[in-house]
């Protein structure tokens, strides 16, 4: 059996299409519900948030270095270090971590 692979694009298409548009449409006056203002506000940074932690931990050869080199980042990062010292702090962390455990 042969699949049409055209069809596989525009599905994926007017899926695309339709998650950006139904919105625009569907929802014409400010949202003033402040629950959904809040949600929508931090759906972004929860998303980001899943698809980074796994990586992070997953990324080195053991978990247990991900691990410091992310709690490292994040101590920094909320004493409002810059980006570039976080950074190589963490990937310092998995050095040391990696070549003494």
């Amino acid at each position: 059996m042969k699949h049409n692979i055209y069809i596989y694009i525009l599905i994926a298409g007017l899926t695309s299409y339709l998650i950006r548009v139904l919105p625009l449409t569907l929802i014409r006056k400010p949202i003033r519900n402040v629950f959904l203002k809040s949600f929508l506000y931090y759906v972004p940074y929860v998303t980001l948030a899943v698809m980074t932690f796994p990586a992070i931990v997953e990324a080195t050869q053991s978990p247990l270095s991900g691990f410091l080199a992310l709690a490292a980042g994040a101590i920094l990062s909320w004493h409002n270090k810059s980006l570039p010292l976080v950074a190589a702090v963490c990937c310092l962390t998995v050095f040391i971590c990696e070549s003494f455990l």
